[in-house]
């Protein structure tokens, strides 16, 4: 990209950011070919530019609806030092959250999920799936995975409530100890960003994490997807 398309890039950022910061939340925004007239830019520019600004929660579009201004009124913001859930995280915030859609099944581990759980070959596997909600809106999408009989799937069905660190954090002869976990930014996949209400490729913050107990045993084997608007993960860091 060279430098005249930066500018216009950039200013098309601050003016739809203007836009956005002098309506409501719960208003719509003007269509997309009223706003792409007074931004004096394509609807195929205007809408890579409201991709962005929908990641960071600022927007959510409703498909044949329209776009309406969501500014979340809490973020998560937490140090990565010490694993907790998200209820515990938004608790402190004052943040409402909800479980929206999940599910709950058993099935063979793959071979991922086998190495990264110390399974034996053709060992199930429970893997729990869900949708984080806050302000009635999606903003994490949650997959954990353990080994089957590490707590009876009737009791997930009975007592999930949109955590397993939680589940697992009050079983009887489970103590935990530490999380390995890579972060990384990526493009979301087809599912993930059905799942959260976005686009395609739209970027989220994305979390591989295996959960070991006091005795070095791998217990849970998951991964979560972050909407960057509503979640702030910081590290603190000593001087080497």
């Amino acid at each position: 990209m060279n430098q005249n398309n930066k500018s216009v890039t950039q200013r098309l950022h601050e003016h739809l950011r203007q836009v956005i910061a002098a309506t409501s939340p719960g208003e719509r925004l003007p269509s997309e070919p009223t706003l792409a007239r007074q931004l004096s830019v394509s609807r195929a520019t205007l809408r890579e530019a409201m991709r962005i600004f929908e990641t960071q929660g600022l927007i959510h579009r409703r498909q044949g609806v329209g776009t309406f201004v969501i500014q979340p009124s809490g973020v998560i913001e937490t140090g990565l030092e010490v694993l907790e859930s998200i209820h515990t995280m938004a608790n402190r915030i004052g943040l409402d959250v909800d479980v929206g859609r999940y599910l709950i099944e058993t099935r063979p581990s793959t071979k991922a999920e086998m190495e990264s759980l110390g399974l034996e070959e053709e060992e199930n596997i429970v893997q729990i799936s869900w949708v984080m909600e806050a302000e009635a809106r999606p903003v994490a999408y949650l997959v954990d995975i353990i080994p089957e009989g590490l707590i009876p799937i009737k009791e997930i069905r009975r007592e999930f409530n949109g955590s397993i660190l939680d589940l697992l954090a009050l079983k009887n002869g489970i103590s935990l100890s530490t999380s390995r976990t890579e972060i990384n930014a990526v493009a979301a996949p087809a599912e993930i960003a059905k799942a959260l209400g976005i686009q395609r490729g739209d970027v989220v913050l994305y979390f591989e994490a295996t959960l070991y107990s006091a005795e070095g045993k791998a217990l849970d084997y998951s991964h979560s997807y972050y909407l960057p608007g509503y979640f702030k993960f910081r590290v603190m860091r000593r001087v080497g």
